[in-house]
């Protein structure tokens, strides 16, 4: 069986009732705040991360440039170190710089590609290689989940933070409880004698 608990009664917490402790009300405030922090800085913080992430992603897609390269070595040949069903291998390449200095290093190319085939990179403004940047789909995927995952790490703080001192504050009620009990028990067995 189930017991009745009555009517569900709203802003309990906060409502006149003459047998309510200091330190319920201290409780009532420590749930409130733990749950304004917890829904408001995970909200906060999700948000300032998706919208920093995804304008870092943006900013690259609009810097980094792809640019055509040489080959100076022959591709090596797709093999067991190229790992299962690898696509692409690393060999190494040369490809002019804005300053239009000479940059080599290493890129993915196609398996037995041979010297001088030429293969497209991308550089940054400085002409360093990097990868391709990621689509605005793709972006916005990303920029979702480190949103998501900064929210929900943010947000755990203040909820643990709030049990806590909810917990605390159950453990003091207790030992108030015991020792109240204590003074009150032998009054009570002596009228039931």
């Amino acid at each position: 069986m189930v017991a009745f608990r009555g009517p569900k009664v709203w802003l309990w917490r906060w409502r006149r009732n003459p047998l309510k402790r200091r330190g319920d009300r201290l409780e009532s405030w420590v749930v409130l705040v733990a749950w304004v922090l917890t829904v408001g800085g995970g909200l906060v913080a999700g948000l300032l991360s998706a919208d920093s992430v995804e304008s870092g992603l943006a900013r690259q897609r609009e810097e980094w440039r792809p640019v055509e390269a040489r080959l100076v070595e022959d591709a090596p040949e797709a093999g067991a170190d190229s790992g299962a069903g690898a696509e692409k291998v690393w060999a190494k390449v040369r490809w002019a710089a804005p300053d239009g200095s000479t940059r080599e290093g290493q890129a993915r190319v196609d398996p037995d590609d041979v010297v001088g085939t030429p293969v497209t990179v991308w550089t940054d403004a400085l002409g360093r290689l990097v990868t391709e940047p990621a689509g605005e789909a793709q972006a916005r995927l990303r920029a979702g989940l480190v949103g998501g995952l900064a929210g929900i790490f943010v947000a755990a703080v203040p909820f643990a933070g709030g049990r806590v001192v909810r917990g605390r504050l159950e453990r003091r009620r207790m030992d108030q409880w015991d020792e109240e009990w204590e003074r009150i028990a032998p009054l009570w067995e002596r009228k039931i004698w």
